[in-house]
């Protein structure tokens, strides 16, 4: 028997086509139906109160990783090809690899930390400010206690930021005098005039990133050899040697 012979009329496959159709609509909309009552369902858990504790942790932990990304990303992004050598992959892998451990551990530093907030205020039955710095003490060992880089390039902008909190700190509660003056031109001038003199005489005590900032600033602008290396770049590709 011939295909053609096989083949069902046009009459009796339209009605086929038209059960099949049907079904693969009732089917899209009962998993339409069923991510609708899902994501009510996620909403209605996400109101109660008294999982309010763990999601903020939960939430804690996703706002880390984006921060982490975002903060890290660009930087990483403008540091590597201003001074990393190497082919596009391995700047590619190393902006990648930056972004992914500040990232990671932002996240890890916020979910630890509010998990022993939490767990602190459930235990003694409220907040007390010993808390915060217990718990702070506790994730800063556990996830930036590694002496890397990137670890070390987060605890430095803290310090920094550190010393001026506690400055005005000991202003607001009197345990020093309102300055007369503004002492920020003071403070500028002793901070520069000290990571100079590191700089020119104790450079390895800095750290390498600053070191490569400050060496492309001050110590590549005291060299060329034409106006190529002078005005166009920092230094003569292998073409010009």
């Amino acid at each position: 028997m011939g295909a053609a012979e096989r083949a069902p009329p046009p009459e009796a496959a339209a009605p086929w086509a038209a059960r099949a159709g049907a079904a693969e609509r009732s089917a899209m909309a009962a998993g339409g139906d069923a991510l609708r009552a899902l994501l009510r369902a996620a909403n209605a858990l996400l109101q109660q109160r008294r999982y309010h504790a763990a999601l903020a942790v939960l939430k804690g932990f996703r706002n880390g990783a984006v921060y982490g990304a975002k903060v890290r990303a660009p930087h990483a992004l403008v540091m590597t090809f201003l001074f990393k050598s190497g082919s596009l992959r391995e700047k590619l892998k190393s902006i990648a690899q930056a972004t992914y451990t500040h990232s990671r551990n932002l996240a890890y530093f916020v979910f630890t930390y509010k998990g022993l907030m939490a767990l602190q205020s459930r235990l003694q039955g409220k907040k007390i400010p010993f808390h915060s710095f217990f718990a702070a003490c506790i994730g800063g060992w556990l996830v930036f206690g590694d002496n890397n880089p990137i670890n070390s390039q987060i605890i430095m902008y803290l310090l920094s930021r550190i010393l001026f909190g506690l400055s005005r700190l000991a202003v607001e509660k009197g345990y020093i005098l309102q300055p007369k003056q503004d002492p920020f031109p003071l403070v500028a001038a002793l901070i520069w005039g000290t990571v100079l003199w590191l700089f020119e005489y104790h450079r390895q005590t800095l750290q390498p990133s600053l070191q490569s900032s400050m060496t492309y600033l001050y110590d590549d602008s005291e060299v060329w050899h034409d106006v190529s290396d002078f005005l166009l770049y920092n230094k003569r590709t292998d073409s010009n040697t």
